[in-house]
């Protein structure tokens, strides 16, 4: 009796040790086949090194820690590429989606507009924000208006009833950055002109 309990209990051991060296088996398979690009590779942790020109990536879940190997960083992360080893190094804002370095970011994530590298939830003063780049743009600041121009028609300063004036603002160079938005540098009005000129027609200048 006590053989048969034996050789039962025997069985079960092996059938325990077939399972376990069968999950051991799809385990390492399917890091295997995480492990593309990998120079070395964990079963724990998947890609340690990785081959010429690909980035390692890594990222955790929970307490664990996971590499990958990559050919492009993902967003949120940019490439670094050293002697040793090219790294995926996370951008430092959490509202950046590309980054050229870890405190510049390049584009900003949905509800966040990019103005110097930064991201904003609202653009700093001075700026406006453009919808369709998702960017801050700099303003221009203008200088004071020039008084209004002759009244004219078509060239002529007399002889209608109604005509146009303008009048002009300029920006002064330090004021004015590569695609900053200006408001706007010449207005125009309705005047009123008078309707009969005297000793003849007199065209403006």
């Amino acid at each position: 009796m006590q053989w048969i309990i034996f050789m039962l209990l025997l069985f079960i051991r092996s059938m325990e040790m077939l399972t376990q060296n069968r999950w051991k088996k799809q385990v390492s398979t399917g890091l295997l086949e995480n492990c593309t690009g990998c120079i070395l590779c964990s079963e724990d942790n998947g890609c340690i090194t990785c081959h010429h020109r690909l980035f390692l990536l890594i990222w955790r879940d929970g307490i664990r820690q996971y590499g990958m190997c990559v050919h492009t960083c993902p967003p949120g992360y940019f490439g670094v590429r050293g002697l040793e080893v090219n790294r995926c190094t996370k951008c430092r804002s959490p509202s950046c989606e590309s980054c050229f370095s870890k405190d510049f970011c390049m584009k900003c994530k949905d509800k966040f507009y990019l103005h110097k590298g930064q991201c904003f939830r609202q653009c700093p003063p001075g700026t406006a924000a453009q919808p369709g780049t998702r960017e801050c743009q700099e303003m221009c600041e203008p200088g004071p208006w020039s008084e209004w121009s002759t009244c004219t028609h078509e060239g002529r300063t007399c002889g209608c009833k109604w005509g146009v004036e303008t009048r002009v603002r300029e920006v002064p160079g330090a004021n004015r950055e590569e695609g900053a938005a200006c408001p706007a540098l010449l207005e125009t009005r309705k005047c009123r002109m008078r309707k009969h000129c005297p000793g003849g027609e007199h065209h403006a200048a």
